[in-house]
């Protein structure tokens, strides 16, 4: 029997952009893949299909993920765009599968972001983060969410003035792991 794992995301936040300005760049993939910790786009298939990396680091194990990612839906009058990612560890470990979808909506000169993924993991991957797959997949969501906000922020600042962007390295995940294992043991004293 093959180890599964689904989860569901839901990350909300506002950013100090117009909604115009927040649209056109949710729909920059090239500039979106790299708000993922651990990931980088490799190559652009067509204007709706890209191939990229993700690195994962479970303590002493180490994943990387080629995957495919596909722009699925781009509706300009709702401000929603869908994309879906298929990945396969390259050692043959397992999969994922994750469909993300973000929407935008004006709030007072602001943007407010809205971002839901549907995550599923398959194999060895979903052996090892089992229990922990929810907290660390929220983290890392929760990072992503931070990084297209950072990036939206910072477009209304003058190039030169842009921090150059950081080398991809791989999501660690022993401390990732250590945050998600302390929100558990906390969430549970808050609860008796």
């Amino acid at each position: 029997m093959v180890s599964r794992c689904s989860v569901r995301l839901e990350n909300r936040f506002e950013v100090a952009a117009p909604i115009d300005q927040a649209w056109v760049l949710l729909n920059d993939i090239p500039r979106v893949v790299p708000c993922m910790p651990g990931a980088e786009l490799t190559e652009a298939v067509d204007e709706n299909t890209w191939k990229g990396l993700v690195h994962v680091r479970l303590g002493p194990v180490a994943f990387e993920f080629g995957t495919d990612v596909t722009r699925e839906l781009q509706d300009d009058a709702g401000r929603r765009v869908v994309l879906v990612t298929k990945a396969r560890e390259r050692r043959g470990r397992g999969s994922a599968q994750a469909r993300i979808e973000s929407s935008l909506a004006e709030a007072d000169g602001k943007t407010s972001v809205e971002i839901v993924t549907d995550l599923t993991l398959q194999g060895a991957v979903a052996q090892y983060g089992r229990g922990l797959v929810p907290e660390i997949a929220g983290q890392l969501t929760r990072q992503f969410a931070a990084n297209i906000a950072s990036l939206l922020e910072r477009q209304h600042e003058p190039p030169d003035a842009q921090p150059a962007p950081a080398p991809t390295k791989p999501v660690g995940g022993l401390g990732v792991g250590l945050r998600a294992v302390w929100a558990r043991v906390v969430g549970l004293f808050r609860r008796g």
